[in-house]
This record gives C-alpha cells, structure tokens and sequence, in this order.
C-alpha cells in the first residue's frame, strides 16, 4: 500500500536539517543582495545578557547599595529565546533567496499590466511555464503563501493569452490536434500562437494542478484536464513507425521525433490527476507512458536518451531533466498504485544520474533542466529519506550565486541572464525552503 500522506512527508524537512548540520561551512557564504535586507534574525550581541555594576581590579563584581540591598528588584526569569539552529538558519537563507530572485525576475522580466512577460513582445509559453512554476513554489511555503497568492492568480490572467481552443487563427499552420491547449507563444488575436508544444503544456497543466490543490481555483483543474485529453490525444500509437508509441515534440504536422521530456511528464501529470478524481484512465495512460520510455529509451547507461526519430534513430544525449523526469514518474506511479517496483526503478534511476551528473556536469546545462531534476529528485529522496538531493541543490545554487550572479540576475558559462534561468534558480532556492510534500 503507498505510503500516507501524513507518513509520506516526515523525512522531508528533517533531509533539510541533515544537510544543514552536516555542511555549516555553506552558512558562511556570501548571499548576493543580503544587506539589502533588515536582520531577520538578532546578531551574537542581542544573545547577550547584561548585568548591572562592574568588576574591581581582581575581577569579581562590585555592586553598588542599591543593587545589594534587600530591596533589590529580583533577577527575571522569563526565559530567553533560542538561538537558531544552523538547520533553520539556512532554511530562512534559502527562502529569502527564493524570494530576492523572483523581485529580480519581476524586476527584469515582467510587463506591468499585462500578466505576461517579455519577448518578442511577449515571452514564449517555455519560460512563462517556469515564471508559474516559479510563483507556485513560493505560494507553496507555508510562512509565504498568503503573500503570493495574488502573484499566481496575475500568472494564470497571463496564461489566459495563451490558450488557444482550436487552433484555428489564420496562418498559425498545419496540425495533427485541434484540441484546446496553450499555443507555444500568445494565441491570436494578440499573438502569432502556432503549434502547442506537448512538454510545455505538461509543465503548466502540473502547475495548474498544484494551483487547485493549494486554492480550489476550479479553472486550474478544468484547464489542467484539457491539457491531459491534449495529450492522449497526442499518443503515437502507429505500428508503422519504429517503437510505437510516446509523445511527439508539438501538434505540428511536420514534427517527427518522440521525446522523454514530452512522454515522462505527461505521466506526471496523468497520476496527479488520478489522485484528484480517482480516473483510472489517467492512471493507465500513466503507466503506458512510463513503460514506453523504459522500453524505447532506456539505455545501457542506466539513463534515458532524448528521443527517438521515426525511422528508429535513437539521440542518446543524456540531459537531467530526463532522467528527473522519469524519476518522479516512478515515484509517482508507486504512491497512486503502491507497486514498489515503481520505485525501485526510481531509485536505480537516481544512482545513476548522481554518479553521471557531477556539479561540473550540471552547471553545464540550461538551468531548467537542473532545476527540473533536483525537484524530482528531491521529491525521491522525501520518500526513500536519502538526502543527497537536497545537498546537491544547495550546491548548485552556491555555485551559481558565487561566480554567475550580478544585481540579483543569474547566467551560467553558457546561458545569459534571461527568465528561464532566473526562474529555474528560484524555483529550486523555493524548493529548498519548502515541503516536497507541495512540488506535485
């Protein structure tokens, strides 16, 4: 039987305490922006506690009449305030980084008014995906969640400007579904729209879905629905073509290859669903799904290759956001069906990619793809209670923040400063300072 939720998610905050406890050197690091902000927390000094009269020569204390006589005011016994533990003092860090980032993301990125974000004119519905999923995550911390629930109901306005009912704008092109779903950039008649992306939808309809369980908006569920008969609808189950099956990239009539990142998602998103209403057709697909990856791209390596082209031709580059995305599948599919072999398999996924994804490796990556593995992975270790997630997490953000951050904005060697990396990097500085028991 899977586990309760109450049961589920005790180890999770105690994985965060651990990782504190065992690296207090990484309390030591600068935090960009820091001394923008008031203390949040008394210095060494307030600790101290101070008393009347002063020490002679030899070093005992003198005191004057009144302080010695019988009419002194007693000593106080109200009883100090803890200090901090290093646990929670990185917790707090974690948080208010979380926080830091996503004023900079708005800062930066967002077009007052609008609900949306910039591009050309407007951003694609790929990093605006990651700005929700990003807001989300904040609303999901339980000392900040009131204070963004307006900030997510201002991305959903912006997320109305992408759906698109039919497809049926003029010169938007030639498609294999007609079904409602997002367009991959803003619908006409205030945008181009085209072709939905099937990754990108998944990345919203999991987001809409943590949107209902955390405020009852019943348009997040309806539209998280639509995405996942978008999808269905979406399965290549041709026998003609090389390992029938999967995903494809987008609804465009030309597209070809199918895709990890477009079929493990899509598996997530069906489970949650499943728990929400009990369909046992969103728990098949899931499984279907997620068995098809396995079978199709699963390589000797123990990870999983990018996609597979319709003549059979295997990509084999081995990004991470694959391999978290199948992991949190498994996890996923254990906890609604409570077969442990899902989560063995998530497990075995996840020896795998620590070894191959070394930091280097991963500072490397566009930090989508990180941050996407570390919220799967993180969610693994909540459930196994092995904590090399959270850990590696931390040490992303550090590494970032020590050598590619400026003004609060984030790049990498290879990406510069944009909304889909500074909304990956909060969102796993928000991970860190929350419950896995909130990422899906």
């Amino acid at each position: 039987m899977p586990l309760s939720k109450a049961h589920r998610w005790v180890p999770a905050l105690v994985l965060i305490a651990a990782l504190a406890l065992a690296a207090p050197a990484a309390l030591a690091r600068a935090h960009p922006g820091a001394d923008s902000y008031p203390p949040l927390l008394a210095g060494p000094a307030s600790f101290v506690h101070h008393h009347n009269g002063r020490r002679n020569k030899h070093g005992h204390r003198s005191h004057s009449a009144r302080s010695s006589s019988k009419h002194a005011k007693p000593r106080s016994t109200k009883r100090r305030k803890p200090r901090p533990s290093p646990a929670e003092l990185l917790l707090r860090e974690n948080v208010d980084s979380a926080i830091l980032a996503y004023q900079v993301m708005q800062k930066y990125f967002y077009v007052q008014g609008t609900g949306l974000y910039k591009g050309q004119p407007y951003s694609y519905l790929w990093p605006f995906s990651q700005a929700l999923a990003a807001t989300v995550d904040l609303m999901g911390i339980p000392a900040e969640g009131a204070r963004f629930r307006a900030e997510v109901h201002a991305r959903l306005v912006g997320l109305e400007a992408y759906f698109d009912a039919n497809n049926s704008g003029a010169n938007e092109g030639a498609f294999t579904s007609s079904l409602p779903g997002f367009d991959g950039s803003v619908a006409p008649p205030k945008g181009s729209g085209g072709a939905k992306y099937y990754d990108d939808n998944e990345w919203v309809g999991i987001e809409l879905v943590r949107v209902y369980e955390q405020t009852g908006e019943a348009q997040a569920l309806e539209h998280a629905e639509q995405i996942m008969a978008f999808v269905m609808s979406g399965w290549q189950a041709d026998a003609k073509l090389a390992c029938p099956g999967g995903e494809p990239f987008s609804n465009s009539a030309e597209n070809g290859t199918r895709n990890t990142v477009t079929t493990a998602p899509g598996a997530e998103l069906a489970v949650q669903l499943y728990r929400l209403t009990g369909e046992v057709e969103y728990l098949r697909f899931a499984e279907m799904a997620y068995a098809w990856v396995r079978e199709c791209l699963l390589l000797s390596t123990g990870l999983y290759a990018d996609h597979v082209g319709a003549h059979g031709i295997v990509e084999s580059t081995e990004w991470s956001y694959n391999q978290g995305t199948m992991i949190g599948a498994g996890v996923l599919l254990y906890q609604a069906s409570g077969n442990a072999t899902y989560l063995a398999q998530a497990s075995q996924t996840a020896s795998a990619a620590l070894a191959y994804f070394t930091l280097e490796r991963l500072a490397g990556e566009n930090p989508f793809f990180v941050a996407v593995y570390l919220r799967n992975l993180l969610y693994l270790d909540a459930v196994t209670g092995e904590p090399p997630g959270p850990q590696l997490a931390q040490s992303y953000v550090d590494y970032l923040g020590a050598r590619y951050q400026s003004n609060g904005l984030f790049s990498t060697s290879a990406y510069q400063p944009q909304l889909l990396v500074q909304a990956a990097v909060t969102q796993i500085y928000a991970m860190l300072g929350s419950s896995p028991a909130s990422y899906f």
